[in-house]
């Protein structure tokens, strides 16, 4: 039972694996098709930004000639080749009589430039409206561009998904279907197991019963060296008669004892008697001694007053 529930495990353990390897090789997989399409997305970006710029350039170098600006008759390098000379002829109809080609505030053409000037801004404002249009185009195409780009990213995206989840499920069921049989089997041993527990227990219960542990057999207790020799974890007590000679025992030890017990009381009573006495006949002498140093006393008290009177006399 044992071993089969060990090569099951085993066979669970394997099933896990392979559900992992399996799972991790997906996500692997979906991590370099992601990637890819990164790198697809930055090279398109990059492509993009390239065809931008170089349209940029051809349209300023079409569209937006140095000769084309306002400003560029002040920096033309051929300004002075093409600039007409003051004086032509000495008939030139430009020279007045005092010799002067023009004086301050004096502005001859100046409603054809101001004709040509409005021409120009005109022309520079339709260009820059068609400009704007062609990049506004540009600009809706590449968005066109790249929410087709992302409609087709995210369906891919929703089917890889959709495959996964199709898988896991199908793990999902397989697994079940694996634990249900193994909860089976289990069940199975658990029961055999639960009876086979049963009919031991019975079998260990009507043993106790039959047995002479439980129906406190005395014999069992016996030694193998006889019947002094008493086994302790069989013996149920003593029998009456023995009990009987405990008692009868105990009475004649507590008798022993009360004996004991009064010749030591007499014992002490005779010490106290004794002590009593010496003590007696101690406090006697004491009083005797002190009677005799009291008369010892009176005497030299009696005999130092004579020789103090002699001395005194003398």
């Amino acid at each position: 039972i044992d071993k089969d529930a060990l090569d099951a495990q085993v066979k669970e353990r394997k099933i896990q694996e392979a559900a992992e390897k399996a799972e991790h090789e997906r996500f692997a997989r979906d991590m370099k098709k992601n990637d890819k399409l990164m790198c697809l997305l930055e090279e398109r970006q990059k492509n993009e930004i390239k065809d931008m710029n170089r349209a940029l350039n051809e349209f300023q170098k079409n569209f937006q000639k140095p000769e084309t600006r306002r400003e560029f008759d002040l920096n033309d390098p051929q300004a002075l080749k093409k600039d007409r000379p003051a004086r032509v002829s000495d008939d030139d109809p430009r020279c007045t009589i005092s010799g002067m080609q023009k004086f301050m505030g004096e502005d001859l053409n100046y409603d054809q430039r101001m004709k040509f000037q409005k021409e120009q801004m005109m022309e520079w404002s339709l260009q820059q409206q068609k400009d704007w249009k062609n990049a506004l185009a540009d600009q809706k195409l590449a968005d066109d561009l790249y929410d087709k780009f992302r409609i087709e990213l995210d369906r891919k995206i929703m089917e890889e998904q959709r495959k996964e989840e199709e898988s896991r499920r199908a793990i999902c069921t397989a697994t079940k279907n694996f634990n249900r049989i193994q909860a089976a089997e289990l069940d199975r041993k658990n029961e055999l197991e639960k009876a086979q527990k049963i009919k031991d227990d019975m079998d260990e219960i009507t043993c106790l019963l039959r047995g002479d542990f439980l129906s406190e057999n005395p014999d069992q207790a016996i030694g193998p060296w006889g019947k002094h020799n008493v086994l302790v974890n069989r013996w149920k007590g003593m029998s009456q008669e023995q009990l009987m000679a405990v008692r009868e025992f105990q009475k004649e030890q507590a008798l022993e004892k009360q004996r004991e017990r009064e010749q030591e009381r007499r014992r002490d009573a005779e010490w106290d008697r004794q002590r009593l006495q010496a003590a007696r006949a101690q406090l006697l002498w004491e009083r005797h001694q002190q009677r005799q140093n009291q008369v010892q006393r009176r005497d030299l008290d009696v005999v130092n007053a004579e020789l103090s009177q002699e001395q005194k006399a003398k």
